[in-house]
């Protein structure tokens, strides 16, 4: 049977990114809507929840003199102001169908929280992390509340602080990859937090930290690969003294990924960057 598109509905271009990976289906999936004027915000949520993905992003013409394009970023339930896989993917694919920008090697996104800078060299891209928001010691009963929905004695808990910067992470530091890797998570009872763990690896491996998030309730309670939160985890580490200004993250092994998340610490400024590839390519009827 052929489908016939309402006729508010027009074809738009389409792509599927999978951000945090040089190699497909490897890394965090994004679905990305271009020329995306004219769609009301309904009309977005509605598609974002039918995708499935953990977000969906539209592209748009900037409202901002300083920007290059504007971008709205939806979960299967609600808006984001900032997400960082959703700003990688975004950036990858408005290059891709042919944006340039106004400076050389660096674009600039508009999204909820503002402008936001992403660095590219025709390989990686990297944004700078945003200021936090919400920057704070957890109060001990969430931090029971966290270990119990963890699996986990209270002891085990080094460290926990609230890392805002849009969505309303908690980070939790553990003493090895090796504990982050063998969580069995009590959804249940982290029902309403939004948690990130890490853990260092020994030293000399490829990767010096692994990473896990969870977001109870939504349709990917546990999500590949976490921009924003590892932006905020690496603000909060390297502030305190826990990991070198550069390293590397890595985030979906329990998944069957491979995540690579590339933390640069310059100036000011903390980069968080990736690779991404495109996985499909096409149009919606929208």
């Amino acid at each position: 049977m052929t489908h016939t598109p309402s006729p508010a509905a027009r074809r738009r271009p389409f792509a599927q990114v999978d951000v945090f990976t040089a190699e497909p289906y490897r890394g965090n999936p994004l679905a990305v809507v271009g020329e995306a004027e004219g769609l009301t915000s309904e009309q977005m949520q509605r598609f974002a929840n039918w995708t499935n993905l953990s977000e969906t992003t539209f592209l748009l013409p900037p409202s901002d003199p300083g920007a290059d394009y504007r971008v709205r970023i939806f979960t299967g339930s609600e808006e984001l102001p900032f997400a960082g896989h959703p700003t990688l993917g975004s950036a990858h694919a408005w290059l891709e169908a042919g944006g340039v920008p106004r400076q050389e090697g660096v674009l600039v996104q508009e999204c909820g929280a503002g402008l936001v800078r992403v660095r590219y060299d025709g390989g990686r891209l990297a944004f700078a992390a945003p200021p936090l928001t919400r920057y704070e010691p957890v109060p001990e009963e969430d931090q029971l509340r966290i270990a119990a929905g963890l699996g986990l004695p209270r002891q085990a808990l080094l460290d926990a602080s609230w890392l805002v910067n849009g969505p309303e992470w908690v980070g939790v530091l553990l003493e090895s990859a090796e504990q982050v890797l063998a969580l069995r998570l009590d959804y249940v009872a982290l029902e309403g937090l939004a948690v990130g763990v890490i853990g260092p690896y020994p030293a000399g491996r490829e990767v010096s930290f692994e990473v896990r998030t969870f977001i109870p309730g939504d349709a990917a309670a546990e999500d590949p690969v976490t921009g924003s939160f590892n932006a905020g985890a690496a603000q909060w580490l390297i502030s305190t003294g826990r990991a070198p200004a550069s390293y590397v993250a890595s985030q979906g092994t329990v998944l069957g990924r491979k995540g690579r998340v590339h933390i640069d610490a310059a100036g000011d400024d903390v980069w968080v960057g990736g690779s991404a590839v495109t996985c499909i390519r096409g149009a919606t009827e929208l």
